[in-house]
């Protein structure tokens, strides 16, 4: 195979940044490398100062450099964790609107993107971050449009939530850049069931949206998640909590956006989502299980909400290949090894062959 270009990847390590987040975006660069035999993406980690810097579990890192010696890389992404508002410096943001103009990505994964935000650079740009942030960069940002989907990719701006959300983006990434069977059997080397994309919320919990001040609407949603076989009638609903229809409609336009109907729908869509993803369950009956009263009303509910039909969904998740492990011999190398001199010695290291073109 013919050499490639290496793709460098720079992530500033911000104060109390999540561990689990940063190692989700950094193993399947790792694994590009092992099951590809080559050195598709090189990866440098840096620290406004250079300095150790600690992970919110209170893991410490050493960093490469500071961000002001660090080398050009092709992306730059900002790892945030807790704390982030204490995190942004003015020396940061001058430093981020400067690689602005220079990397050809720029992005944030967990709470990251409230760095870009704060320096400017997601003005009129869609952007993921965990959802224990969303309504404060909502109110923060108003010229962020700020998405529940798990990650974002928004032209040169990669965004994605926390824990193993940056996993997914990364997965997505390397699977434009270099073929969907390489970034499957990374998925598969990490016992990652399902790639997720970007049409893939957070799972919010509704209490961390409205607080405590709103009981009987957590109570109408928890009726409805509990009833997505046999929708209950918006009647019997607000009968439940004591509301009339109009105060329960009131309700749910002032607190969620929506009419309680819409909301109802889009759980079932999302449960039906799940199944048709996850499960070898014909549509016709996954209809069923959804509450829909024909599969022609649930195709057409599922595109008009998703935009593809259930049908191409289904077939748009091709299977994963085969992949064939070549018999390497393994000698001893001295030390210290590079990651991807020890990559080499792994059996599956250049296993994924037919890259994308």
């Amino acid at each position: 195979m013919s050499a490639r270009p290496v793709t460098c990847v720079l992530f500033v390590l911000l104060d109390q940044f999540t561990l689990i987040s940063l190692a989700s975006a950094v193993e399947p660069l790792r694994m590009a490398n092992q099951l590809s035999g080559q050195e598709l993406y090189r990866w440098y980690t840096a620290s406004i100062d250079g300095a150790p810097i600690w992970a919110s579990d209170g893991v410490p890192i050493t960093p490469d450099s500071a961000v002001g010696t660090a080398p050009s890389a092709d992306s730059v992404l900002v790892c945030g964790g807790t704390g982030i508002q204490n995190t942004v410096t003015p020396e940061l943001v001058k430093w981020l609107r400067t690689q602005a103009r220079y990397a050809k990505r720029l992005g944030g994964i967990c709470t990251g993107s409230w760095v870009l935000a704060r320096a400017g650079l997601l003005d009129g740009f869609e952007c993921s971050v965990h959802w224990e942030w969303l309504a404060a960069m909502q109110e923060a940002f108003p010229r962020v449009t700020v998405s529940p989907s798990l990650f974002t990719l928004d032209r040169d701006r990669l965004t994605s939530s926390g824990g193993t959300a940056p996993m997914d983006m990364m997965l997505q990434l390397i699977g434009l850049d270099h073929g969907y069977e390489l970034s499957a059997a990374i998925s598969d080397m990490f016992v990652y069931e399902r790639m997720r994309n970007e049409q893939d919320h957070q799972r919010i919990p509704l209490k961390h949206m409205l607080g405590t001040q709103q009981p009987k609407l957590q109570e109408i949603v928890t009726l409805m998640e509990a009833n997505l076989e046999e929708p209950l009638e918006l009647d019997h609903l607000a009968q439940y909590v004591d509301l009339s229809r109009r105060q329960l409609e009131r309700m749910f336009q002032k607190y969620l956006h929506c009419s309680p109907s819409r909301y109802y729908l889009r759980l079932r869509l999302i449960r039906a989502r799940q199944l048709l993803k996850q499960t070898p369950i014909s549509i016709v009956e996954l209809a069923l299980l959804c509450g829909f009263v024909s599969t022609p009303h649930f195709s057409k509910c599922y595109r008009e909400y998703f935009g593809v039909p259930p049908s191409d969904e289904r077939l748009a998740n091709p299977e994963r290949a085969i992949v064939q492990k070549p018999v390497i011999s393994v000698t001893r190398t001295p030390m210290p090894m590079s990651v991807l001199e020890h990559a080499r010695t792994e059996a599956t290291f250049g296993s994924v062959r037919n890259l994308k073109g």
